[in-house]
């Protein structure tokens, strides 16, 4: 038994049913898409005068300064990081200013503390140890155990003796 019926062309089983005998009416079509184009181009327009007029409108709005004191030049540029973009800095070429070596500089930082003696506060009397020293010690000594914690206050004694009618006082 075949899937599909085969038909002649002379066998049409509902004579009222036709094909379309004409294509898409192409002219609409780019009147359309013309229309559409015009639209989005004046909307944009359209917004980009309204955003400049608000622009204005807030730099109107503005209050002058709190203060008179000038912000200093460096103000913006973090202090004691890495700086992930290139701040000008006093004695630098701006060519040896960049991100690249800001992270090499502070690597090398990182590395002269792990492996190296030095004070971290000289007043207080810490110091700071190579990392490979500190290990060793740790395996030597063990780690730290914590101290016991202090013991619990007593209780303090309540001032109203409780109550001997058992209602509410």
């Amino acid at each position: 038994m075949p899937e599909h019926i085969q038909y002649q062309d002379d066998d049409l089983f509902n004579p009222e049913t036709h094909h379309e005998e004409s294509d898409v009416p192409i002219k609409p079509l780019f009147w359309a898409i013309g229309i559409f184009i015009a639209f989005a181009a004046v909307a944009h327009f359209a917004i980009a005068a309204m955003y400049q007029g608000f622009v204005k409108s807030e730099r109107k709005k503005m209050d002058p300064p709190a203060t008179q004191v000038a912000r200093p030049a460096d103000a913006s540029v973090p202090r004691n990081q890495p700086l992930l973009q290139p701040f000008p800095r006093p004695r630098q070429s701006p060519v040896q200013n960049t991100p690249v070596t800001d992270l090499g500089e502070m690597r090398t930082a990182e590395q002269q503390e792990l492996h190296t003696y030095g004070w971290v506060d000289q007043r207080k009397g810490v110091v700071h140890i190579p990392i490979e020293v500190a290990k060793q010690l740790v395996v030597q000594r063990g780690f730290p155990t914590p101290t016991a914690p202090p013991p619990p206050a007593p209780p303090t004694p309540n001032p109203q003796p409780p109550s001997t009618t058992g209602g509410p006082p």
